[in-house]
């Protein structure tokens, strides 16, 4: 049988900075990229309305012949990416697999600390899903995980305002609120892909001592090493070193945003899901 592509799948633009680093980590193999652009932002939606939007986008991926999806998404993966897996893909195909971006960081997270206490950046809907502390505190029970949402970080970024003095004021508001809630956080986790982009303010506002973790990277060594651990996926990868972006909405806004993201100019198409 051909091989088929690895789908990546974002409410919008941030799943671009994982999808960066899987290229670069997976050099040969064939991605899709869906951006739910139209729908975006999935923050502040319930959990039947996350969980149906990602089903969706999940299934179009499936049907356009990935057998592998990412969920790049941080509220996806905290109000959906369970449900799929437990409830949806044994009844789609049990072969297929989908896999998000909450795990492998928390993981990680819990390996750096020395203090026991770790925290958490992320957009209104990742913070009160819990996810994080919920994952975490099942690997690592001692742990103790502080939070801290960060409203106004994706839309300075997507209104490219990532370099202003706006962004600035936002970023060290939120910093120094967290760390003020707990002075002994030794490790902060990037709870959403969009805020690479936010990395240079947000190391400028960082004590040194603090390890900051962002998610693409990590995801994209799992992501290595789930293949490696898992050849019936595997082999069902195609390898073209091709990727294909597309999006529910305009291709020509999302041509643009993209590349603040992916670090290098994009071509999209328009899909319906």
């Amino acid at each position: 049988m051909e091989g088929t592509p690895i789908g990546v799948f974002d409410s919008g633009y941030g799943g671009l900075t994982v999808l960066r680093e899987l290229v670069q980590e997976l050099p040969d193999y064939d991605f899709l990229y869906l951006g739910d652009n139209a729908r975006t932002p999935y923050g502040f939606r319930s959990f039947e309305v996350v969980y149906q939007f990602t089903l969706e986008s999940v299934r179009k991926l499936f049907s356009m012949g990935c057998h592998l999806v990412i969920i790049a998404c941080n509220t996806s993966s905290a109000k959906a990416l369970r449900t799929i897996q437990q409830n949806d893909l044994p009844k789609i195909d049990p072969h297929k697999r989908v896999l998000g971006v909450i795990r492998p960081v928390a993981e990680i997270a819990g390996l750096l600390t020395k203090s026991n206490k770790i925290g958490v950046l992320g957009t209104l809907g990742t913070i009160n899903s819990n996810s994080y502390p919920l994952e975490i505190n099942k690997l690592f029970p001692a742990i103790e995980v502080f939070q801290e949402a960060c409203p106004m970080w994706v839309p300075l970024i997507e209104n490219h305002e990532y370099d202003s003095s706006g962004a600035d004021y936002f970023v060290k508001k939120n910093l120094e609120h967290l760390i003020h809630n707990e002075s002994s956080i030794d490790t902060i986790i990037l709870g959403c892909t969009h805020y690479p982009i936010l990395i240079d303010k947000i190391k400028k506002y960082l004590p040194d001592q603090i390890s900051l973790v962002s998610q693409g990277a990590i995801v994209a060594d799992r992501l290595k090493d789930y293949l490696n651990r898992h050849p019936e996926i595997e082999t069902k990868c195609s390898k073209h070193a091709t990727t294909h972006f597309y999006t529910t909405d305009s291709t020509e806004i999302f041509n643009e945003q993209a590349s603040i993201f992916f670090g290098q100019s994009v071509r999209s198409e328009r899909i319906i899901l």
